[in-house]
């Protein structure tokens, strides 16, 4: 895989000011103690380690594309770590989907300084503290609100955002009521798959959360998964043709592997 080898964009430092203002964000009272209480209390697993246990940023390539927007960091994932998806089960299962489809440079993420880089993308979450039971309340989505416009604003070459997950594709809508690129929420309803164009040009894309609950569960398998983003990198301007070459050779490999399979079984009786 080819990574961009660009110097970085002049929006960089702009991007790091925003993390700044995160990370230093103290407008949820009730998030940021539980937070805290848990970098203190830790899991035993992780009882060796120190917790970020402060509101995260999102993290990417300043070009990206594609922005990926959660719920909200987990209490022993990205609360942890100080990284979306980073240490936990629905970054476990995202990652290796994206880096079979090159978007990002390994199939595991750890820690924030295992050197992981994206591709296009840029991945945050509508919540950038992690509220108890993964449930924020009303006021803390709007809280953070400002956190995902100025985000945007220093992203501005995105054409796709993937939601994963209901609260997420909620809180993206506040965000354009708020920008005034839509009226209304009502006919924007979220599903697995579906895609809008919105009035101002990005296609907006949903797909279920990689937790546990749907990925255990069945709901969601990594073929499912893979879709959603070759749909994105579709939508992107000359991306179409590599992305389509990418699905018939994934169907390619599946047909190959069916025939192997076929000759190697025994004859019934």
């Amino acid at each position: 895989m080819r990574l961009d080898t660009r110097p970085p964009s002049r929006s960089l430092p702009v991007l790091d000011q925003v993390a700044k203002q995160i990370v230093g964000c103290t407008l949820c009272p009730r998030l940021i103690e539980y937070c805290r209480r848990i970098g203190q209390t830790r899991r035993r697993k992780y009882r060796d380690q120190q917790y970020w246990a402060r509101p995260v940023p999102g993290f990417g390539d300043p070009q990206a594309r594609i922005l990926v927007l959660g719920l909200a960091p987990g209490a022993h994932g990205a609360n942890r770590t100080g990284r979306p998806f980073t240490g936990d089960d629905s970054g476990a299962f995202m990652y290796p989907v994206l880096f079979d489809l090159g978007l990002v440079s390994k199939p595991e993420a750890i820690d924030r300084s295992d050197g992981m880089r994206l591709r296009k993308l840029w991945i945050s979450s509508v919540v950038r503290c992690a509220p108890p039971g993964d449930k924020p309340a009303p006021q803390e989505i709007r809280n953070c609100s400002s956190h995902l416009a100025a985000e945007l604003a220093a992203l501005p070459k995105v054409q796709v955002v993937v939601c994963l997950g209901r609260i997420a594709w909620e809180g993206y809508l506040l965000h354009l009521m708020a920008q005034g690129i839509i009226r209304s929420r009502a006919e924007f309803v979220f599903s697995h798959g579906v895609e809008y164009l919105l009035p101002h040009g990005i296609k907006l894309i949903g797909s279920y959360h990689p937790s546990r609950r749907n990925t255990n569960t069945g709901r969601l398998d990594r073929p499912m998964f893979a879709r959603i983003f070759i749909r994105a990198l579709e939508t992107l301007d000359g991306d179409g043709a590599q992305a389509k070459a990418r699905r018939r050779k994934q169907k390619d490999n599946r047909a190959r592997s069916g025939r192997r399979t076929d000759c190697n079984s025994s004859p019934a009786g």
